[in-house]
């Protein structure tokens, strides 16, 4: 079939034809994503999703909208129903008490966020131009309606479209000065430049999208070639890191009758050679465990420290994920309990503490406004806290001892773009991400979310340190570079070298002002008249 056949075929469907079409489309574009990362087939959502807006007819601009705003809506369904399948395991690890919810997260969730693109859509075809110009008005649309899925209702940057190119290492340094979304930005037009090829632009016209996409993605190719160092970070002097991921399954995880099962774990595993040449937690200088290490209050266990304490050589420090409580307020019937990052010397001294801000709607606590609603048809916060996780007042900075100032990022603070910085204090030397992925199993959700951890290293050109209960633990530096990893559902300890700090990153200091440049050079570019 020729391209301008299909193109027609595309633009001239309806009904329910249209609606098949676009979903499978969507959904295509997931492929494009880790784990699977062939990003090459960014160019079938994109230019398919030119062709949809083009058949998007009426006539009233109303009329358009509606339209446009239809397959933009089964576009973005068929994308995040097969991007976010895997959310679905989090409903089955109690599975008596939530998997009867588990159509909310695989089916509700993918609807309600199909509504950015599908707005996109809609307010993309009423400024649809002729010729090229629409391939960047679609780029612009697409990219706005994810920077507002980024910060809308605390926003869910997961999966967007700019991360369709992060699997490939040098076109993801564009990313050190745009940001995520000004890598979507250019996704998308790369990606939906063919669709000039199948339409009815004449003559030598018709390639001039594709040829500059081309020029575009080899130009990328070439800054992120002279971008990358030729030689591996430098390592900070006198830092010697020991990741262990414990690879617990979830369900024993928070059973408090297993806290001591657990923490004999995890010290014995802390403890484990890693070569004959190695002495274990001996060799070490800071030891990394996960997120929501404990079935149990760290800071109110005094034993727990005690042989905390006896398994730390002198000047070892132990960071770690706790669940820790605060002051109760007067009239409060019980503290609030903080999802923390715990800092504990080689005293059993916990000496510095960093309380989780950006908190996950429906997992770490319920909306105010949806609560009463929600408890009353059953449903309760994932995490077996009462009442669900107290958030912290803002992102501080951790100071620990041996280790440059840390930015400290808890579960799925780090996929939030010009959000992991500290509001006070001076640039940080590394981003500690501690997780629990035991949620998801051997599913995608674990390998999205470390190429999410990934891009932010790239973003602030600092290294990343990323210990998960079930995977993939690893160390990242400043350019996005896997130094040291451990595979999703084993358990291990890795012991790595702290990579030195990139140079600060043109989005490190100005943010998405790079990107706002290229929206508004777009949108000219954009209404210029095809000649």
């Amino acid at each position: 079939m020729q391209l301008s056949a299909l193109a027609d075929g595309i633009i001239l469907s309806w009904g329910w034809r249209k609606r098949l079409i676009a979903l499978a489309t969507g959904a295509s574009g997931a492929l494009a994503l880790p784990p699977l990362d062939l990003w090459p087939l960014i160019v079938v959502p994109m230019t398919v999703a030119v062709w949809l807006i083009d058949g998007a007819v009426g006539a009233t601009a109303s009329s358009r909208f509606k339209a446009a705003f239809a397959a933009g809506w089964w576009w973005g369904f068929g994308f995040f129903l097969a991007g976010l399948w895997w959310l679905g395991a989090a409903f089955l690890v109690e599975a008596d008490k939530f998997a009867w919810a588990m159509p909310l997260g695989v089916v509700a969730l993918p609807a309600f966020l199909a509504l950015f693109p599908a707005l996109a859509f809609g307010c993309a075809r009423l400024l649809w131009p002729a010729g090229a110009g629409r391939i960047l008005m679609l780029a612009v649309a697409l990219t706005v309606s994810e920077w507002l899925r980024g910060h809308v209702l605390t926003g869910f940057p997961w999966n967007v479209y700019g991360m369709m190119l992060a699997a490939q290492g040098f076109i993801a340094q564009f990313a050190a000065l745009g940001g995520l979304y000004g890598l979507t930005l250019l996704a998308v037009a790369i990606g939906a430049a063919p669709a000039t090829l199948g339409t009815a632009e004449a003559g030598a016209r018709r390639w001039r999208a594709p040829i500059l996409a081309t020029l575009t993605l080899a130009a990328l190719i070439g800054f992120g070639a002279w971008h990358i160092p030729n030689a591996a970070a430098p390592v900070v002097a006198g830092v010697k890191l020991r990741l262990m991921q414990p690879n617990l399954a979830q369900d024993a995880k928070f059973n408090a009758r297993n806290g001591e099962a657990i923490l004999n774990e995890y010290l014995a595993l802390s403890d484990r050679a890693t070569s004959p040449s190695t002495l274990g937690v001996q060799d070490v200088t800071h030891l990394i465990w996960p997120e929501s290490a404990f079935p149990f209050l760290l800071g109110r266990s005094p034993q727990a420290l005690s042989r905390i304490a006896a398994a730390l050589p002198p000047n070892t420090t132990l960071i770690t994920g706790a669940a820790r409580a605060g002051e109760a307020l007067p009239g409060e019937s019980r503290p609030p309990i903080f999802n923390s990052v715990q800092v504990v010397n080689d005293e059993g001294v916990i000496v510095s503490s960093y309380d989780k801000v950006h908190l996950v709607p429906f997992g770490e606590y319920l909306p105010p406004i949806l609560e009463r609603l929600i408890r009353s048809v059953g449903l309760s916060e994932f995490v077996s806290i009462p009442g669900g996780f107290a958030a912290g007042a803002r992102h501080i900075p951790l100071s620990i001892r041996g280790l440059p100032a840390v930015a400290p990022l808890l579960c799925y603070e780090a996929i939030f773009p010009g959000e992991v910085m500290p509001q006070q204090g001076p640039r940080p030397g590394l981003m500690l991400n501690l997780t629990n992925d035991g949620w998801f199993g051997q599913t995608s959700g674990p390998y999205q979310h470390l190429a999410q951890a990934r891009m932010r290293a790239i973003e602030e050109g600092l290294p990343l340190v990323r210990v998960a209960n079930t995977g993939i633990s690893a160390v990242i530096d400043g350019y996005g570079r896997i130094t040291g990893s451990l595979p999703l559902g084993t358990q291990g300890v890795l012991d790595a070298n702290l990579p030195q700090a990139a140079p600060v990153t043109l989005y490190a200091r100005f943010g998405d002002a790079a990107l706002v440049g290229l929206i508004a050079l777009f949108l000219l570019l954009a209404r210029v008249r095809p000649g």
